[in-house]
């Protein structure tokens, strides 16, 4: 008759080798959805892959090395208490994790984590294992009769999620139901909003599909990680965005045929702000009190606000002038330049021929110049002639360059795939 520890690891081999077939025939990824009683479901196109494993190797299993047992964090509990219940009754232990400064994180314990701990057959702790707020490791390992306790950089195992949901309410609510983290749902939203309000477009049967990267330590999900493939079906139109990593650096989202799915400008050069003057053919202006054009649009914002460059292009001008105080000129693509006013003060590495991206900081909201109080005063030119910058139409950022089109489509064809993977399961569990 084997022996109990090699039909343990028999038992978990079988569990082990089930899970691993289950695991490949959905392609490896996972995705969150329910069946409505009585719901007609498409036919959606499956491909079962099985993949031999190799036999481990059965023996005697050796105890030199110990245990290593799992527990997580419950709500109110104590570093005793945790470790009670992995069977780790180990008085040398608990002296040193209460008076040893380097094993004080033990004692803020987070309900939901796991703590890991090596016990050989005394129930005496050889090793533990917790990952910390920081995302560093803290390390505590039994050296002769004492301990040693250390934060380590864990290593990151990164795993691409596909979710996919119907929406009934709002983006949000679609995205808790298949446990989307917000990151990803304000990624979704941020992707597409060149296509859709997402405030007065969206409409009950909408639905969407994202696979998007996740990153573990030591099987434990720490946070999202970027987009890689989205599609989003709004009023009966899709609408789909792939991530290219171009030679140059630079990255961004496009349609499956190299379109960009970014305007080549941002609306507005400071987050959350209110407009307090227009752009005007005839204004009274508020320093000088006279009647004039204002051929711009100011922003209110406190001093010290962030400025960002609306789009890529090269400095031209960094210095002062009489009414615009402290300003920024750029140039950008063809005939688009555009000028950022009464600022306080300058990003410490920017000066005149500097290459800039969109979204990238180049100042910080003042009063210099002609102001009446902080705020940016922006002008979008074109041919050198101000335009009003909320109302033009945006030109679209450069697509994929023909000579990467090839290497493109190569990235895009696999999370395309997985895509319509997504759609079938959405539309089996929505509709």
């Amino acid at each position: 008759m084997l022996p109990q520890s090699v039909l343990a690891s028999v038992r978990r081999w079988s569990l082990g080798r089930f899970a691993a077939v289950a695991a490949l025939t959905v392609a490896g990824v996972v995705a969150a959805f329910a069946l409505v009683p009585g719901t007609t479901q498409e036919t959606v196109e499956t491909q079962r892959v099985l993949r031999e494993l190799a036999l481990p190797a059965f023996g005697q299993a050796s105890t030199d090395d110990g245990y290593w047992r799992e527990e997580r964090i419950r709500r109110g509990d104590t570093l005793g208490a945790v470790l009670a219940r992995l069977g780790a009754g180990d008085s040398t232990a608990m002296r040193y994790f209460h008076t040893d400064v380097g094993a004080r994180a033990l004692y803020q314990l987070r309900p939901g984590k796991p703590v890991r701990v090596q016990t050989d057959t005394d129930g005496r702790i050889m090793a533990l294992r917790y990952l910390l707020p920081t995302g560093e490791q803290l390390a505590v390992d039994r050296v002769g009769e004492g301990f040693a306790a250390e934060k380590r950089r864990p290593r990151v195992a990164v795993r691409l999620e596909l979710r996919s949901a119907t929406i009934r309410s709002s983006l949000f609510a679609g995205a808790d139901d298949v446990g989307l983290p917000d990151a990803v749902t304000m990624q979704l939203a941020d992707i597409f909003s060149g296509d859709i309000d997402f405030l007065h477009d969206l409409r009950t049967g909408d639905r969407f599909a994202v696979v998007y990267e996740m990153r573990y330590i030591e099987g434990e999900p720490v946070d999202a990680g970027r987009i890689l493939g989205a599609e989003f079906v709004n009023k009966g139109v899709s609408y789909r965005a792939f991530l290219w990593h171009g030679p140059d650096g630079g990255d961004g989202y496009y349609a499956e045929d190299g379109r960009s799915l970014r305007k080549a400008f941002l609306r507005s050069p400071v987050a959350f702000t209110r407009i307090t003057s227009g752009f005007s053919l005839a204004r009274l202006h508020p320093f000088l009190h006279t009647w004039r054009a204002h051929k711009g649009v100011d922003f209110a914002a406190p001093a010290g606000t962030p400025v960002r460059a609306t789009g890529d292009g090269r400095v031209v001008l960094v210095g002062r002038q009489t009414g615009y105080g402290n300003v920024i000129v750029i140039q950008h693509r063809g005939a688009y330049s555009t000028l950022y006013a009464h600022l306080s003060r300058f990003a410490d590495t920017l000066k005149a021929g500097s290459t800039v991206r969109q979204g990238e900081l180049i100042g910080y909201v003042g009063q210099t110049g002609w102001a009446t109080g902080p705020h940016l005063h922006y002008e979008f030119r074109v041919s050198n002639v101000q335009r009003n910058p909320l109302t033009i139409a945006l030109p679209n950022a450069q697509p994929v360059p023909a000579d990467q089109r090839g290497a493109y489509a190569a990235v895009v064809a696999p999370l395309a795939a997985e895509l319509v993977l997504a759609r079938g399961m959405a539309l089996a569990g929505g509709e």
